[in-house]
């Protein structure tokens, strides 16, 4: 149901080139040591992550914050808990992989036409959940927040002692 709507799979450093990031929209991430690059999107096993934006800077400034978190910095909950499993960044993003969903709106507008496409983004986040959760009974790992802890509230807060 959801696939058709996703773009080919891209290697993580190659994710600024997906078209239309500039919008809101679902973004999917695998690791996998397979190489999935240009593959058509499905609902792999490999998939540890479904997230979403609304925000005014689009699909590229979330992923920019999934960036910086999985890197070091914070930011952005679902890839502190990547961090806490990949805590080498440049290993990391040699397996990892992105597919997004681009809703084309603008974010700061009240018309209702773009309040509609803004609930559509956040309904199809869900849809996805369900897709995935249909397919492998459960969510993808780093979704599970109670299953997968932060970095910054365990290792991190060792280091600091």
């Amino acid at each position: 149901m959801c696939e058709e709507k996703f773009s080919p799979w891209v290697k993580w450093g190659k994710r600024n080139e997906l078209p239309e990031i500039k919008f809101p929209g679902i973004y999917v991430c695998a690791v996998s040591k397979e190489n999935l690059e240009n593959d058509k999107f499905s609902w792999i096993s490999e998939i540890a992550y479904i997230g979403m934006t609304n925000s005014k800077l689009g699909l590229k400034g979330r992923l920019k914050q999934f960036d910086n978190t999985i890197a070091g910095k914070t930011g952005h909950g679902g890839a502190d808990r990547f961090r806490y499993k990949y805590q080498d960044y440049t290993k990391l993003i040699n397996s990892l992989y992105v597919s997004v969903s681009c809703f084309e709106c603008n974010v700061s507008s009240e018309q209702p036409s773009d309040l509609r496409v803004m609930g559509d983004v956040a309904k199809f986040e869900y849809d996805c959940f369900a897709c995935f959760k249909d397919k492998y009974g459960q969510l993808p790992e780093f979704n599970e927040k109670k299953l997968s802890p932060k970095y910054s509230l365990t290792i991190a807060r060792g280091k600091r002692s």
